[in-house]
């Protein structure tokens, strides 16, 4: 385990790498996003501060996510290694916890239920990261991302 800065715009790991890091978010924001084959971004997780962000696959198994900073970043990085993952266990039960009401949650709440529980998961950086890509978490355009936020400034 090390402590490490990331500067903005930073890639610390790419899609189909092995061995991939869990990254413990000091100051600063991470995100972890998939491409697809049209080139378009999905953002999966965003990890401001006191949060940790990983792949979750197995580190003999090629990752399934880019995972950058949004801002210049410090974190503590820690091998993927499973005999020793019980030192982390708080933080890993908080992201499997934010992750299961995610997955739900894109299931069956609407756009402006998405945009609400986002608000309450991430209430600190919702000035810091582009719209685009809160759209892009939410699984929304950005045309209807500004709808809901103009409705939800109104009450």
């Amino acid at each position: 385990m090390n402590r490490k800065t990331i500067k903005k715009g930073e890639l610390v790991q790419r899609t189909g790498e092995l061995n991939s890091k869990i990254y413990h978010v000091h100051e600063g924001l991470l995100r972890g996003y998939s491409i697809d084959e049209k080139g378009k971004e999905h953002i999966f997780i965003f990890a401001p501060e006191n949060w940790t962000i990983a792949d979750n696959l197995p580190p003999e198994v090629p990752c399934d996510l880019f995972i950058d900073a949004l801002e210049d970043s410090i974190v503590t990085v820690h091998e993927k290694d499973i005999s020793k993952e019980h030192q982390n266990i708080k933080p890993l039960v908080k992201r499997l916890a934010v992750l299961q009401k995610r997955i739900i949650m894109l299931m069956s709440f609407s756009a402006k239920e998405r945009y609400a529980h986002f608000l309450e998961t991430y209430p600190n950086i919702i000035q810091r990261v582009p719209q685009k890509m809160i759209a892009s978490y939410l699984g929304i355009t950005p045309e209807a991302l500004s709808t809901i936020k103009r409705k939800h400034l109104k009450k």
